[in-house]
């Protein structure tokens, strides 16, 4: 049975600063759901209802479009070591980008990562925990460096450039504001 949660509290966020892969899901009220993956040193934890993500440059641009639709969204980690744990956050999300002045006050909780295209800080309204006892376990090797060789090798004018080509719009046609 899941244990629900006002906040998160310290064991919580342990839980989170621990793990190394989070997932977000978003969805309009008409179109694909998505469900994202994402990993790197990405996500910080504000205080007991606000989280903020990193968001990296992608083949798409889902999670930006649907917030703009819809604003609401669910993170969840999955315990691949440890106990079982199965962790998710519902809320909603207020994404900021480059040209946002609540960037420059955002980008120094990250470390300097190439391609960040966004951040989104989350208001977290509900903390649910559930057993995981389904999820196997993994053994964390190391992250990949794949994503930020690739955006070091383009340089900001052709990461710019793919924002305008691939990351303007979802996969449903909807505007991503970026």
């Amino acid at each position: 049975m899941g244990k629900h949660y006002p906040a998160i509290s310290a064991d919580i966020q342990a839980f989170i600063e621990q793990q190394h892969v989070f997932f977000v899901g978003t969805a309009a009220a008409d179109g694909r759901v998505n469900i994202s993956p994402k990993g790197q040193d990405t996500l910080r934890v504000l205080d007991a209802n606000r989280v903020a993500w990193l968001n990296l440059t992608g083949s798409g641009n889902e999670t930006a479009a649907h917030l703009l639709a819809l604003n609401r969204i669910t993170l969840m980690w999955c315990a691949f070591e440890g106990r079982p744990t199965i962790l998710r956050l519902y809320g909603t999300a207020t994404t900021y980008h480059p040209r946002d002045a609540e960037w420059a006050t955002l980008l120094p909780l990250f470390p300097a990562l190439p391609g960040a295209r966004q951040i989104l800080v989350v208001d977290v309204d509900l903390v649910q925990t559930s057993c995981g006892m389904a999820v196997p376990f993994l053994d964390f090797q190391a992250n990949r460096d794949e994503l930020n060789n690739s955006m070091d090798k383009r340089g900001p004018e052709q990461v710019a450039q793919y924002w305008h080509t691939r990351n303007t719009r979802s996969l449903d046609g909807k505007p991503t504001g970026i």
